[in-house]
């Protein structure tokens, strides 16, 4: 079972256009659609497509649009009553595949409500293989609630709690390496924001540099990183090496939800017991394969070729 948890779920609207975006202009869309979304619930949708057990943890009323989806799409999930409406997001696809993303802020938690999602959390926690806390924190939430839910979960279960994997940015990314995720899956630009090292263009053209950055967070305690790069691919970083994984290129229809699939090729590859090499190729594949789909379709198993993507050692473990 893998769990994940989305304080900030949404509705993502994606619209495609048959032109590049032109600001201050009118025009026309080829395509639009709408999904439930969320980090933590893209990655329930990649998992379930691929038929591993999996649970979505949101906030969120039973007549909420994102719930109401949630449910006609058959993505397992377990929501707690905020009272308030969950917010809507809007991503604009260009023909090569450039995508523009406009979010809206979400609805405020109260403590209690905040109080009762932890609670909830660390209950469900029981049994599973993963929790991943993912995606931005609503407005008024403190920044460590991630370092909180960590500790939580740990003090709860010992060395039965889950492995937790954390795919966030900002201040909640930041704030949570106090408490050591067995997982960070930072873009490039999350990854020079969280050390310092360079920016995101030049970590995402650099693979090496990369690793390098995601060392300095196994130095701090972090079990692992999957860097995730775009069309550069992936690194993972552990204490046991660094590897760049890298697949064919590919006509990129929509690079919405990619990070989010390049994950959950990552955690269903541990759950088969699969070596670094082998879960960082699925996790390129995954992410290649959601690349190529319209709008924010996540690929299944089936639809991904790991075999395709070439994995190059990056270090030793004595470099590390």
């Amino acid at each position: 079972m893998i769990l994940t948890l989305t304080p900030n779920p949404s509705l993502d609207r994606t619209i495609e256009l048959q032109a590049p975006l032109e600001r201050g202009a009118v025009q026309r869309a080829t395509s639009a659609s709408q999904h439930p979304g969320g980090k933590g619930v893209n990655i329930v949708r990649a998992l379930s497509a691929s038929g591993i057990e999996s649970l979505a943890l949101l906030p969120g009323d039973a007549d909420d649009a994102v719930v109401r989806a949630l449910a006609l799409e058959n993505i397992p999930h377990l929501t707690l009553p905020i009272g308030a409406a969950l917010r809507s997001n809007v991503a604009i696809t260009e023909p090569d595949g450039t995508t523009t993303k406009v979010n809206e802020p979400g609805p405020v938690l109260t403590a209690a409500q905040l109080a009762d999602l932890l609670a909830l959390t660390v209950e469900k926690s029981d049994g599973a293989s993963w929790l991943v806390l993912a995606g931005s924190l609503p407005p008024g939430v403190p920044a460590d609630f991630y370092a909180v839910v960590i500790d939580a979960v740990r003090a709860a279960y010992g060395t039965k709690a889950p492995k937790i994997a954390v795919d966030s940015s900002g201040a909640p990314l930041r704030e949570c390496l106090r408490s050591a995720p067995d997982l960070l899956k930072p873009n490039g630009e999350e990854l020079a924001e969280l050390t310092g090292i360079a920016d995101g263009q030049a970590i995402e053209a650099d693979p090496s540099l990369a690793a390098d950055a995601s060392t300095s967070l196994i130095h701090r305690g972090v079990g692992a990183v999957l860097a995730t790069l775009g069309s550069k691919g992936a690194v993972l970083v552990s204490a046991n090496g660094s590897w760049h994984g890298r697949g064919p290129a590919i006509e990129a229809k929509s690079t919405v939800g990619a990070g989010d699939s390049a994950l959950s090729g990552y955690l269903l590859s541990t759950l088969r017991g699969d070596s670094p090499e082998a879960c960082l190729q699925q996790a390129v594949a995954h992410g290649a394969a959601a690349a190529s789909l319209p709008g924010t379709m996540v690929p299944s198993l089936a639809q991904t070729t790991p075999t395709a993507v070439t994995v190059t050692a990056l270090a030793s473990v004595e470099e590390i």
